[in-house]
């Protein structure tokens, strides 16, 4: 039952690219200084440590995507958020994948952080 709802929840960069273009609610849960980086446009930022006390900023109305650099802190927050009963999903393979199939960040110029010693 838990690989369902895993792969439920996992969706590929095109299908998240989709999703926001229908109005999904889209979340970077990644540190500051990987937002300042570079990201998806039209992202809210809640850092993952932030999310409990935030959720209630986060709508249910409609799909919410949640994306970091890799997939990893981001499929937390999907399933939290999914069992919780929003309609969550994570970019699988996050910010990564997203470069890495020639979706744009925000700002053009923009990369992906490497992750920084110690955090």
């Amino acid at each position: 039952m838990a690989e369902e709802t895993a792969a439920e929840t996992e969706i590929s960069p095109e299908r998240a690219g989709e999703l926001i273009e229908s109005g999904a609610f889209l979340v970077d849960v990644r540190r500051p200084y990987e937002w300042e980086a570079g990201r998806i446009a039209g992202a809210q930022h809640i850092e993952m440590n932030d999310l409990a006390n935030s959720a209630e900023s986060v709508p249910r109305g409609r799909p919410v995507v949640f994306y970091c650099r890799s997939g990893s802190r981001s499929a937390l927050a999907a399933a939290a958020f999914r069992q919780a009963g929003w309609d969550a999903y994570n970019l699988d393979g996050g910010l990564t994948a997203w470069v890495e199939r020639g979706r744009e960040l925000d700002p053009p110029d923009g990369e992906v952080a490497p992750p920084k010693p110690g955090t």
